[in-house]
């Protein structure tokens, strides 16, 4: 399994993924799962892949190649020469149309779903930033102020620090802190998401970053969030009172007059449980 996250803000552009990659639990591998496409000056582009890696490697591979024909009989349209992401992600788009009619066929006789997903993002010049999640059916969805971020893979135990925190309004650095506490947080539940982690945080209108890491867990920056995070959340959790049942006793109790919300009948003897 993997996770990724994509994050869309008015400073710039902030992408994570871990490596892990689970076959089972004796056959555990690492791959990145993270690849960026770069013209200084002219355009920047971000690919993070989740489900089947078999699939997400070819249609990484015939990306780079992949030529979409416009119906007006203009030239071919690749990501080297789109006039806009949006452009763009059509061609990510019939990348992974081309892989599921070559493969889609003999997945299903070997029993495996054609599974993958991508967040691509990025910026082309003349334009403003954007950020797509692509379907494994190569449709795909696009961030918006109400929904500035993207998750793939196992994305449950990350997602409620993202809702909490980002804005479109959040600083880069501070949404590179809160996407790495994401991670942290769906390490601790799932095995199947691990280190080493690719991040990129991207500056809008810059059309190329240096911002590029791989953090393993020797990382002091990791290490210190890490920690820090298990350390905090304990203590928030050991400030709010624990539950009190004297409504008397407590300016919050936790227990509320019967009259008012009803109470849960309870059965005290075997008779009552036949009426």
């Amino acid at each position: 399994m993997t996770y990724c996250v994509g994050i869309k803000l008015n400073a710039g552009l902030v992408f994570l993924s871990d490596s892990r990659t689970n076959a089972g639990v004796d056959h555990i591998s690492t791959f990145r799962k993270m690849i960026c496409y770069e013209q200084p000056g002219d355009r920047f582009m971000v690919l993070l892949s989740a489900g089947n890696l078999s699939i997400s490697q070819s249609v990484r591979e015939i990306l780079q190649i992949e030529e979409l024909q416009e119906a007006n009989g203009g030239p071919p349209i690749t990501i080297w020469n789109a006039k806009s992401m949006f452009d763009a992600a059509r061609v990510l788009g019939s990348a992974v149309r081309h892989v599921y009619d070559r493969d889609a066929e003999a997945l299903k006789h070997a029993g495996l779903d054609f599974n993958v997903s991508f967040i691509f993002g990025g910026q082309v010049k003349g334009e403003g930033m954007r950020l797509f999640l692509v379907y494994s059916a190569g449709n795909f969805i696009e961030a918006t102020t109400e929904t500035p971020y993207f998750q793939v893979g196992e994305s449950k135990y990350g997602k409620p620090v993202l809702d909490r925190v980002l804005t479109p309004e959040t600083p880069l650095d501070e949404a590179a802190k809160c996407a790495l506490v994401s991670m942290d947080s769906t390490m601790k539940s799932n095995l199947s998401v691990g280190l080493p982690l690719d991040l990129v945080v991207y500056e809008a209108n810059k059309l190329q970053t240096d911002r590029v890491i791989c953090i393993d867990a020797e990382n002091p920056y990791y290490r210190m969030m890490h920690n820090s995070w298990g350390q905090k959340l304990r203590e928030v959790f050991d400030s709010i009172e624990d539950p009190v049942w004297d409504d008397s006793a407590s300016a919050h109790p936790l227990k509320m007059p019967a009259a008012r919300h009803g109470a849960l009948r309870k059965i005290s003897t075997p008779e009552e449980k036949l009426i």
